[in-house]
């Protein structure tokens, strides 16, 4: 990483850090949490669309996994430690070997989008149809519709007494969140990253200049389902249960509704964009004259038709328009400041 994008993480680390600090002040830590995850959601598909140029429709499909997979080891194990790092392995392995299958598959963006629409959709009609005593995974009823609750949430690593929750919940999902932030700028700052953002811009070229294309859009899908996965970890610790609707097509949808108005080719906009989105949506939910979906709609279509970079690009650009005219200002004031100094001496 270069001294000037190590210096931007660390500047958008810090300011991250100090709005967390201060945000319970003004949101309960309760409400900032399932923002957090939301956010985090929301990181994993902005990495594989605005940084690999991968539209993948099914995002969802890896942040159930991730909960369903912790709930049901958490289950059967008692303790918390093992299902965490499952509910994050496994997402990454299905996602890796469901990547290889649609890369060397040499699909085009838009069967590659088609079908991992329609994975999602099978796991929401599977989860769905479990409702029956025989849909047991070890001592883990799946529970239909009706989801999996009562399982053992996050706990310190080896006393499944000492619970993580509340306050000191949300502070482990903002030391996550951030680590992931900087993890992920790391991979994107390494030849890897780079490599990835030139397979973006001209696959082809990539490909001619000698690069494996294929197996570094597969490992960019995969930490993306892993990231994915930890969201759906997190989720099901924050909720306490975990049902078929975390596979559904409108949790599909809004993600992608996130990434968009936040500003695609960053990672900072996706989850600014999943933050205010989710929290407009927990507002709006207090009210029954608006649709949710209607305003996010409508907020969808007026970013794609006034804001079509998304917010954070399009205030960075906004910023950097107007660095250049200050700069020209104080460039146009200096000779004046010197003719008018010399004209004082010499009067």
């Amino acid at each position: 990483m270069v001294a000037s994008e190590f210096k931007s993480a660390i500047t958008v680390l810090v300011v991250a850090a100090i709005l967390f600090v201060v945000a319970p002040a003004v949101i309960e830590t309760y409400t900032l949490t399932v923002l957090i995850i939301y956010g985090m959601l929301a990181l994993s598909l902005g990495l594989i669309w605005g940084f690999g140029g991968i539209l993948c429709f099914g995002q969802a499909a890896f942040f159930g996994l991730g909960a369903y997979t912790y709930a049901i080891a958490a289950i059967n194990i008692g303790e918390s430690t093992v299902p965490f790092l499952l509910g994050i392995a496994v997402p990454f392995a299905f996602a890796s070997v469901l990547g290889a299958m649609l890369f060397y598959g040499r699909l085009s963006d838009v069967y590659l989008g088609v079908i991992t629409l329609v994975v999602t959709l099978i796991f929401f009609k599977f989860m769905n149809s479990t409702a029956g005593p025989e849909y047991v995974i070890g001592t883990a009823r799946l529970g239909g519709f009706n989801g999996i609750p009562g399982f053992q949430t996050l706990n310190v690593p080896g006393d499944p007494g000492a619970y993580i929750y509340d306050v000191d919940y949300y502070w482990f999902c903002v030391v996550a969140i951030l680590i992931v932030y900087a993890l992920v700028r790391w991979l994107l700052a390494s030849p890897f990253g780079r490599i990835a953002v030139a397979i973006r811009e001209n696959e082809s070229r990539a490909e001619l200049m000698g690069y494996d294309v294929r197996i570094r859009k597969t490992v960019l899908f995969a930490v993306g389902g892993a990231i994915a996965g930890l969201a759906g970890t997190l989720f099901a610790n924050w909720a306490e249960i975990v049902t078929p609707g975390m596979f559904s097509l409108a949790q599909s949808a809004e993600i992608i509704i996130w990434c968009i108005v936040g500003g695609l080719g960053t990672l900072i906009g996706p989850v600014i964009g999943a933050m205010a989105l989710a929290y407009l949506k927990f507002l709006l939910g207090q009210q029954d004259v608006v649709d949710n979906m209607m305003i996010l709609g409508l907020i969808l279509t007026l970013s794609v038709l006034f804001l079509p970079r998304g917010i954070v690009p399009s205030i960075g650009l906004a910023i950097s328009r107007a660095m250049p005219k200050r700069r020209r200002r104080r460039r146009h004031r200096r000779p004046r400041r010197v003719a008018e100094e010399v004209e004082a001496l010499n009067g």
